[in-house]
Formats: C-alpha cells, structure tokens, sequence
C-alpha cells in the first residue's frame, strides 16, 4: 500500500493556513476532481477520496491538531482506508449549484440521467456501540544526539494520548444512564439528504452511525469515553538507530474504550549531525589533519573512534587526501552483526604563524630540495607544457 500523502500538501496549503484558506483550496479541488465531472477516471476518483479525506481532517479543529502532533496515526481511519459512508456533512462547504453548473454549462438540460457520486456511497457499517474498542496506534518524532544513536540511551518522553475516561470507564456515560435510539435517524445509522434525482446519503452526524446515542453523556469525556491525559512513557534506543528508524513501543498508544486494548505507539527517530564524523549507514568518515613533516617522514597520528582514541601509523610520502579503513570502528548492527568501519582521510595542514628561525629552516629546505622532492608538481608542470603546446599548434 503506497504511503499517504501529507495531507496540507494534498489542498496544497501551508500548515499555517487559515480555516477559510483550507476550505477554499477543498472547493477548487473538490470541484476539478468531482467523479460525476471526471466519467471513467479511475485517478480523478482516487484524487477526490485524498482530498476530501484531507479536508475532512484539517476543517475539524481537534483532528487537525492531533494530525500535526502524531502526523495520520493519529487520525487513523482504520485498515479501510477513508469511507465515504462515514461522512459527508463536510460537503455543505462546496455549493453543489456551482458544481452542477459547472458540469452542464448552466443547467440540466435534455434528459440525460444524473448519476450522483454520492447516491451510491457505501454505508459504514453498525458495530455494537457497548463492544469494546482497540485504541488507535499513534506515532511520535524524536530527535536524539548523534552520540545516542551509537551508543544507544534510555529516555522518558511525556506524551498527552487520548486515555480511558477515569469518570465513565470508557463508557461515555453518566451514572445511570443508558442508549436510547437516536432520534435523528430512527435508528439506521444513517441520514439522507436532498430530494428527486440528487440524494446524498450520510453517517448519521448525532448518533455516528451507531442508531444509538448515550441518554446522559459523561460530564468529563462528553460522552466520548476518553480524555486527553499525559502519559510518562519509558524508552530504551538501541544502539545503531539511524534517521528514519521506527521503534514500537506495544499497548503506548492511544487507550482502548470500554476495556479495549491500547494502541502501539511508534517513535520515529531523528538523529542530529557530528562535530567529527559523517555517517552513511553503519559507516562512518572522519577528516585528520597532520603535518607536513608527518607526511614527508612518516610517523604516528591520534584517530577519534566511537569507542576512543586509536593510533593510525603514517608511512613516509604519505600524500595529502590519503584515506585508511579502520574495520570495525563504525556504528553497531541493530540485527547483532558486525559493526561498520570507520574511514580516516589525512588532510595534510599547511604550517601557519611561523617564527623566524622556522622560516629559516623551511627556507634552508628549499635551497637543499629537487624536483624529485616533489613528484606531483613536476607531472603536472610536464601536462601543462603538453597542454599548451598543443594550443600553439591549433592556433597556427
């Protein structure tokens, strides 16, 4: 299954829009994409389900902010994806004249059927409202130091998740009280709107879809069954984690109603940069610097590892830009294999604030040095004789 879209990239609007912002792009798009304007367009169809599932998140004040908080986790619609049975009352923001005109130039004409998009929407289907209900999964980002993800911390994050209503137990209602039937559907579950050949049939919006609503609701929930409580949540990083890494912490997430389990939470890790080292997978580079002399003479340098300080032998003519392989240096396996290597690549420094009797020494080394003391400047000065020779040559 191909992963949702952002769902402000969906109306194409900022995650600081405005409410009319918001339901102004979901007029445009609802309209470009409406199936009845779009016959056998199978992408336009799929197009209008993501928009109006975007929209139908981002109107609603509550959804929205637990959207950007636990990003479509926290507003999951369950493993069918969006059911346009469940609710269409956020379609009233579309003025349905404007379509219909839109699609025939002004008006009906002739005799041809209309075949509403909606009329056939798919009704949700009635569970018992006493069953008990698993909580949703819910998904948190966390950003940890680039030393955590080597060597692996333990954190405690505070995190406000929907719980079970310490008042009613889950049950939405108050001491007492029962489910009636819903007066605003009779019962069924679902409403129907408009009249002749366009109805739109909905979700019941009093009762949810249930046929039934609670007599009484709980003062603390609203007769939800849940309320919004911070939970002090334990979490052992493994050693390894990279950016994009997803830990599942079992029965964390959102709680169950009416004693359904919780749901799982999940941590998606962010991993900050190192002042030292760059890391590509279990891999990780490092740039040293050395000295001149170091690198005409050979001799020793101090590499940083994770695991501390290790020496790196230099031979003599080291040339700058070199790179050695320290194996088993890098970052831990996850899976328990071996661990990464660490690549070290000697940057040779030139020497700067010198003294006079160091001046005078590289100066006396100057006087005593040949080309063949530097092989590298006398290849490159025979490629740019050749170079410009055969420049001459075309010129003439």
């Amino acid at each position: 299954m191909a992963e949702k879209r952002d769902y402000y990239e969906v109306l194409g609007v900022a995650k600081t829009a405005s409410a009319d912002e918001i339901k102004s792009a979901y007029r445009k798009l609802a309209m470009k994409y409406h199936p009845d304007r779009n016959p056998d367009n199978p992408e336009a169809k799929e197009k209008f389900t993501e928009v109006s599932e975007a929209y139908e998140v981002l109107s609603n004040p509550e959804k929205r902010q637990r959207y950007d908080q636990f990003g479509h986790q926290g507003v999951n619609f369950g493993p069918g994806g969006f059911d346009f049975g469940r609710d269409f009352s956020h379609f009233q923001d579309v003025d349905l004249g404007d379509i219909l005109n839109s699609f025939f130039g002004g008006g009906m004409g002739g005799g041809g059927g209309f075949s509403s998009f909606f009329g056939g929407g798919r009704q949700r289907q009635r569970t018992d409202p006493n069953a008990p209900r698993r909580g949703d999964d819910m998904t948190f980002r966390l950003n940890i130091e680039f030393d955590e993800a080597i060597f692996g911390s333990e954190r405690t994050i505070d995190l406000d998740l929907p719980s079970e209503c310490p008042h009613c137990h889950g049950t939405g209602a108050a001491d007492g009280s029962q489910r009636v039937v819903c007066k605003t559907c009779g019962g069924q579950g679902v409403v129907i709107g408009g009249s002749g050949f366009f109805q739109i049939r909905q979700t019941c919006p009093h009762c949810g879809g249930e046929g039934s609503v609670i007599e009484k609701p709980c003062r603390k929930c609203r007769g939800t069954g849940q309320t919004t409580q911070t939970q002090h949540i334990s979490l052992k990083i493994p050693a390894g984690v990279d950016s994009g890494s997803r830990l599942r912490l079992a029965g964390k997430g959102a709680g169950g109603v009416r004693g359904g389990q919780n749901g799982d939470l999940y941590v998606l890790i962010g991993v900050g940069e190192s002042d030292i080292f760059e890391r590509d997978g279990q891999d990780l580079f490092v740039e040293v610097p050395i000295s001149p002399v170091a690198a005409a003479l050979g001799g020793e340098v101090a590499v940083p590892t994770p695991e501390g300080e290790a020496r790196l032998k230099i031979p003599a003519g080291t040339p700058n830009g070199r790179t050695f392989r320290l194996r088993g240096k890098g970052v831990p396996s996850l899976r328990g294999g071996p661990n990464g290597d660490l690549d070290v690549r000697l940057v040779i420094e030139v020497p700067a604030n010198l003294d006079r009797k160091q001046k005078e020494a590289l100066e006396a080394f100057q006087k005593v040095s040949t080309q063949s003391n530097f092989p590298g400047s006398q290849t490159f000065a025979n490629k740019a004789k050749i170079f410009f020779a055969h420049r001459e040559k075309l010129r003439k």
